[in-house]
């Protein structure tokens, strides 16, 4: 379904959506196919990974064969110690339209070396330079990666819809939005070279959009996601702000429904509790939640909102966390930093989300949205008829719980529910009382819609789907649900202990968060000495499962010779011992990112 939005200026040049990667063995070319025969080859030397147009591909030869694949766009240039390295998209998925234009999702990202410096570099230079593309392996995996050829994707409707015509004449990489523009860093090195066409502005999120028919009209509904790259990382080792203000997990969501000429969206935000704090891995289920510089916590907080309110408007933070333990130390902070910044525009709710809705009772969600709906009404949502007439979104909610995933989600979908209800009735599909549970086909739709959703997030920031995933799709926990939560949980638990701190590394590699040192002294980012050498938690899970598989033989030859007794004690006390040892050294056993940033206490 198209939307009715002004008539949009065209950018200079369009983005070329296939290439042909021409491999040489001193040079990368490539080719457009897309365009005119007029345009021009791209040209990166393996040597230094300069760049330069050229009208015509090389000769190839006996002794110059190239490789050639297709490639469907340019996502930048990354340079380490000993050469550079270019991120290109080898394969895409086509997930629907935004606006009208198509959406595609990365499938297949590569990063191939521009190194052959490296041959030429010192023996350390070398074994940094290793270190650093083990996690570009990584990095490859990245999950949740969407583009657009035509469209900014960065920007959510209302503000695409305010982009003056001069902004729209501008490459598609400068309008972008900066927070969420994934790949910015990687664009910086292509940008002076004046490759408009090639450069392609990746955002990470997620997409989902499905139809449903209301009488005799047909409704669509987009969900998107946009995640910002400020303070992008893991579940445990992104808490909390950096002290800017920039917080973790933070992700834009908007809903946009397309029906009857109409165009409307609804935008709101999640980000971790705005101060410094960290909750360092140590190989128990919930480590503590450390507070940080708690004297800065107010000043920090302010930095946070007043960037919010310059971007949305009036704000609205609810607070999801309980009152008791850690969680309750955090949310009386939270609190109390709020105190000297509220305002007519800036709110602060707290909703004990886990004490009034426990674990199955969500449609107690209604007390929450009794208290917010004043603000909802007041600061609505964007919306555009035919004749171009618009209503602008004036303000937006902000969410938090602990990891801004489980709790979170469920609490933006029911503030999604009741608003799509309000923009339903507006446009007049819906009668006074109508709802979406009245509709089958349409709940449950929007149910698994926003349970893609949550699993998409949740997976980005913690490695696995989201909890209560059933209860969101289907409105009902069932036992297999519970189960699946379970078995979710110790997932999460191995990987922010043993896989998530690689992860980081990557990221912050990505993003620019850490900038590799060409020049002077050089670490290599997992040197480590000492007992932390060779410490392997795998290998002491292993000791203690032989040292309690010996006891519990040598318990059942007790009958025939007494001494066994004594062997099992003593087999006992050494898988004791080990594992003592290792909840004591649990730092040591994790995996932790090695990537020091100054901005870290917790490393």
């Amino acid at each position: 379904m198209t939307p009715i939005m002004k008539e949009e200026a065209e950018p200079v040049q369009k983005l070329y959506t296939r290439m042909r990667l021409w491999e040489f063995p001193d040079e990368y070319v490539i080719e457009p196919t897309n365009g005119s025969s007029a345009s021009s080859s791209l040209s990166i030397s393996l040597v230094d990974a300069s760049m330069k147009l050229i009208d015509s591909i090389p000769e190839c030869s006996s002794f110059r064969v190239p490789k050639i694949q297709m490639i469907f766009g340019v996502v930048g240039m990354l340079k380490l110690v000993a050469g550079s390295y270019l991120f290109v998209i080898t394969e895409r998925k086509c997930v629907g339209s935004y606006l009208g234009h198509p959406i595609f999702k990365v499938i297949s990202l590569k990063a191939l070396p521009c190194v052959h410096s490296v041959k030429n570099s010192t023996p350390e230079q070398k074994k940094v330079e290793n270190e650093f593309s083990r996690l570009l392996k990584v990095a490859e995996r990245t999950t949740g990666l969407y583009f657009s050829y035509d469209t900014n994707l960065t920007l959510s409707t209302q503000r695409l819809y305010d982009l003056g015509n001069e902004s729209k004449m501008l490459p598609i990489w400068r309008q972008a939005e900066p927070r969420f523009l994934w790949n910015s860093y990687m664009l910086e090195a292509l940008i002076d070279k004046k490759l408009d066409p090639y450069l392609l502005p990746v955002v990470q999120g997620s997409f989902h959009n499905f139809q449903a028919t209301i009488g005799k009209e047909i409704v669509d509904v987009t969900l998107i996601a946009r995640r910002c790259t400020r303070r992008n990382g893991t579940r445990m080792w992104r808490r909390g702000a950096d002290p800017e203000g920039h917080v973790a997990n933070f992700v834009e969501t908007e809903q946009i429904i397309q029906i009857n000429g109409f165009t409307s969206s609804f935008v709101q935000v999640r980000g971790s509790i705005p101060f410094l704090w960290e909750q360092i891995v140590d190989l128990t289920y919930k480590p503590k939640f450390e507070i940080v510089r708690p004297e800065e916590a107010p000043q920090i907080a302010e930095r946070h909102f007043l960037d919010l309110r310059k971007m949305y408007g009036s704000v609205l933070a609810v607070d999801l966390l309980n009152k008791h333990g850690g969680e309750g130390r955090l949310s009386d902070m939270f609190s109390n930093a709020m105190q000297p910044i509220v305002s007519e525009d800036l709110r602060y709710l707290h909703f004990d989300f886990t004490k009034i809705c426990g674990h199955v009772h969500f449609e107690r969600l209604s007390f929450l949205y009794d208290q917010i709906a004043d603000f909802l009404v007041k600061n609505g949502y964007f919306l555009l008829n035919e004749e171009s007439e618009k209503m602008e979104q004036l303000g937006v909610v902000r969410t938090n719980c602990i990891d801004c995933l489980d709790r979170t989600n469920i609490t933006q979908s029911m503030i999604a529910r009741k608003i799509l209800e309000l923009q339903l009735r507006r446009i007049g599909v819906f009668a006074a009382e109508e709802t979406i549970s009245s509709h089958p086909k349409l709940d449950r739709c929007f149910r698994i819609l926003w349970a893609n959703h949550g699993d998409d997030i949740s997976i980005q920031y913690s490695g696995t789907a989201a909890l209560k995933g059933d209860l969101v799709r289907s409105g009902q926990r069932r036992v297999q649900g519970i189960l699946n939560d379970r078995y979710i949980s110790v997932k999460r638990y191995y990987l922010n202990n043993f896989s998530d701190g690689t992860k980081q590394d990557a990221i912050d590699l990505l993003q620019g968060h850490y900038k590799v040192s060409v020049g002077g002294d050089i670490t290599p980012p997992s040197q480590t000495g000492g007992l932390e050498a060779i410490a392997s938690f795998p290998l002491a899970l292993c000791l203690v499962l032989i040292g309690l598989l010996l006891t519990t033989m040598s318990l059942g030859q007790v009958g025939n010779d007494p001494r066994h007794l004594l062997f099992s004690v003593v087999w006992g006390s050494i898988s004791v011992g080990i594992a003592s040892f290792v909840r004591a050294k649990g730092r040591i056993f994790c995996n932790r990112p090695r990537l020091q940033l100054h901005d870290e206490p917790g490393y």
